[in-house]
This record gives structure tokens, sequence and C-alpha cells, in this order.
């Protein structure tokens, strides 16, 4: 099976080629927005008005689609060019060229909103992103399912955890977003697993997954994941609450979620 992963030179990237690469069961080849010293992946900018890392696509089975701007601060020109437009374009080209699916890069600020509600995060609650960054995720999971009932295109959305850069990726009071942030931690056996399984799972047309470690207490439902890909986590972390991080958490939600509720409810009209 012939993967070719999109922003291969990045954190997530790189580690899901080199694990594809040491497979013999794939053939993998990348493309990253910057130089890699890698001979098979390749210097291209998918947002470009240039056709030249359309030939790329040629013979490829999966896509995986981890490149664009990963910044929960993005700015909307960045947002909208190196995710919306740049994925959109991404998923034309598959499509003609006969790719069988795209797996997506898709984000856990997708419900942004529900951080200090009780809802549990599933395919069935209703968006609610934050920023621009989220706003374009969201914009690409929907564009995913336009292409995969009309063009064919099997298209599976991960929404990903957190995987960190530092503290060699494992969980703990360190992590930014107090119960939030823990709970959604995702190690890096169980990110190559998810992918796996995303680029394996048989007669998927379309999914919108949650992709975390097995975290207890969490809201985020990854049973949907198992069933739909046969998703098999083999970690997880409960949250470590210390009473700094649980006043800091009970200010963030009075500042950022309970006083903009009273204004709306209180103010609509204005």
């Amino acid at each position: 099976m012939h993967v070719l992963i999109t922003g291969a030179g990045g954190h997530l990237g790189r580690k899901l080629f080199d694990a594809l690469e040491s497979d013999p069961a794939y053939e993998v080849s990348g493309i990253d927005i910057r130089p890699v010293d890698h001979p098979n992946i390749h210097k291209a900018d998918l947002s470009a008005h240039t056709t030249s890392w359309i030939d790329l696509l040629k013979d490829v089975d999966v896509i995986v689609h981890l490149a664009g701007d990963r910044e929960p601060a993005a700015t909307w020109p960045s947002a909208i060019k190196h995710n919306m437009d740049a994925t959109l374009s991404l998923y034309h080209h598959a499509a003609a060229l006969g790719v069988g699916r795209v797996v997506l890069a898709s984000s856990n600020w997708i419900h942004g909103d529900k951080r200090f509600t009780h809802d549990a995060l599933n395919s069935a609650t209703p968006p609610g992103p934050v920023n621009a960054y989220g706003m374009s995720k969201l914009f690409c999971e929907r564009t995913g399912a336009y292409f995969a009932a009309h063009h064919g295109l099997s298209v599976i959305c991960l929404r990903i955890g957190w995987t960190q850069w530092t503290h060699d990726n494992q969980p703990g009071s360190h992590m930014a977003m107090g119960r939030w942030g823990q709970e959604m931690w995702l190690s890096d056996r169980d990110f190559l697993s998810g992918m796996r399984a995303a680029i394996d799972a048989k007669d998927v047309s379309f999914a919108a997954l949650n992709l975390m470690s097995d975290n207890p207490g969490m809201r985020w439902d990854i049973e949907e994941t198992r069933q739909v890909i046969g998703y098999d986590p083999q970690d997880g972390s409960p949250a470590k609450i210390s009473p700094t991080i649980a006043l800091k958490s009970a200010m963030k939600e009075f500042f950022s979620f309970r006083v903009p509720r009273f204004f709306e409810t209180r103010l609509s009209d204005w």
C-alpha cells in the first residue's frame, strides 16, 4: 500500500513516516512545505497556485494529511490559506487521481466551546470552534464529507488529542489547560496505532472520530473509534489536579465562559 504523508517533516508527520517506512507492508512518501533531509519527502506548498505537487499523488492509495498551520492561535489568513484552501485542493486532486482515502488530521478544537460543560464529546456532539484554527478544521471535515458523498473519496477525520513536543510526551500536571488538557493526552504509541487503523480500515466512506489515549474520566468518546476503525489504545493516564491547577481552571471558567454567557443571556439584543 502506497501512503503519502503531507507535513511529513513535522512533529507527528516524521514519527508516522519513519514508522511506516520501517514496515514492509507500506510504501511511503511525503510532502512538506520545508526542505527535509530525506529523498522521499518532497518540498511543496499545497496552498500555492501551482500544480507541481499534483504528480506526487499518482499511484497513491492513502493520503495522511497532517500539513497545515497547527497553532490554536493561528490567524484567519493563515488558517484559510494553509488549512482550508490547501485541504480543499488536496481533496479535489486526490479524487481526480483515484486516491482511495484521505486520513485528515482534525482537532479536539472542534469542540473548544465545550471545555466547561458536561457534554459527552463524540461525532454527534454539535461543533463549537472558538478560534480560526478550530473553524478551519471543521471546514476540512465538512468538505471531506462532501467529497465522500459526491466523489467517492473515503475520508476519515481524526480529532487528534495532545501529543506534546516536550517532556517526552509524558502526561502530567505540567500540561496546560488543567483537566481538559490532561484528559486529551495521546501517547506516541496510540497515535501511531490510530493512524495505522485509519489507513487500513475497510468500508468506511466518512467518519469523524476522536483520537486520544484511554484516559480515565475523559469526556472524549473513543468507543466510536474502536468500532469504526478498530483502534486499540494501549496507554492512558488520569488527570492530576493540584489546588493551583483547580484555581486556575476556575478563574478561566469564570472569566472566559460564565461572564460571557451572562452578558449573552442578559444583553442579547446589544
